[in-house]
């Protein structure tokens, strides 16, 4: 199956803290590319990473070419063209920065939109920029579209300050857009918070495509009174009851990718979720999953949830 997003790369702060370096990444086939970022390494805005770090916000590079990316012939060669890339911070302390590239194709759909407060009308968000692959028409809809808070899947994410699932985009009363999303072929949204302060409120959305989705499961990780996390909600694929299999579980701090987001509040990949021993590994590991992007959600440099994308 082929996926909207093509490769997934968390940069970090170096020991000086002043350039940005791979941590790690999902590459899938693109081991080449992979090389060529190893050796790379970013400045405060400099590159998407760098320019994501300075703009303290999710970020947009709809076309890499005549553009400020920086490894435009690799990602050329490779037939990546587009990226958004997303900061995470603990108050104004950067802890990482995590990247999804995607590449044109004929079958290319499905969106990741960043939303923020308009400020000309406090109460309201408003597409600031997104990569939406073919969907021409639902992008022009969707940059048309004022979000008040509360409302949509980025006015919810904005109301709450946690991340969202919505499952069946074109039948869903919560999600604005639902006759425009069945149309374009969309199932499922992700909506995920990105709060820095009273004036800075902005949310990524993630609407995956049947064809080409952008994750083959989502899943919305919590703290618990016990001191684990525990499941909140998700979306799969593979397995419809995926709740039922969680019921009494919880993962502890450390363990697995989840757990070591919990930990560090660093975003982790897993390139094998066989070695992954947590519930969640396990379970993702039946299902044939084998990747896994976990982030967290901070606020006030608090942790409040970690979202996983299985690919």
């Amino acid at each position: 199956m082929k996926t909207f997003v093509k490769v997934i790369e968390v940069w970090v702060p170096g020991r000086d803290r002043t350039r940005l370096e791979l941590g790690d990444g999902l590459y899938g086939p693109y081991k080449a590319f992979r090389e060529v970022s190893e050796l790379k390494r970013f400045s405060y805005n400099d590159g998407l990473p760098g320019r994501a770090w300075a703009n303290g916000r999710p970020t947009v590079l709809t076309q890499f070419d005549d553009s400020y990316f920086r490894r435009v012939d690799a990602a050329r060669q490779v037939g990546l063209t587009a990226g958004v890339a997303i900061p995470v911070f603990a108050g104004n302390f950067l802890l990482a920065v995590v990247v999804f590239l995607c590449g044109d194709d004929e079958e290319h759909a499905g969106a990741i939109e960043v939303w923020g407060q308009d400020p000309s009308r406090r109460g309201e968000m408003r597409l600031i920029d997104g990569y939406f692959g073919t969907l021409e028409s639902f992008e022009g809809i969707s940059r048309d579209v004022a979000m008040a808070r509360g409302r949509g899947l980025p006015g919810g994410v904005w109301e709450t300050g946690m991340p969202m699932i919505i499952d069946d985009l074109g039948h869903a009363p919560s999600f604005l857009r639902s006759r425009n999303a069945e149309e374009a072929g969309m199932t499922t949204g992700l909506g995920i918070p990105c709060l820095r302060g009273l004036d800075q409120a902005y949310a990524v959305t993630f609407l995956s495509a049947r064809e080409t989705p952008i994750a083959r499961r989502f899943e919305i990780w919590v703290p618990a009174g016990g001191g684990g996390l525990v499941f909140d909600s998700g979306h799969c694929d593979q397995d419809p009851n995926l709740e039922m299999g969680y019921c009494s579980s919880s993962i502890a701090k450390g363990e697995g990718a989840i757990g070591r987001v919990w930990l560090t509040g660093v975003p982790a990949v897993c390139e094998d979720l066989t070695t992954d021993k947590s519930v969640a590994g396990r379970s993702a590991s039946l299902a044939g999953l084998n990747n896994m992007l976990a982030m967290p959600v901070i606020e006030n440099a608090t942790l409040k949830a970690v979202v996983a994308m299985y690919i």
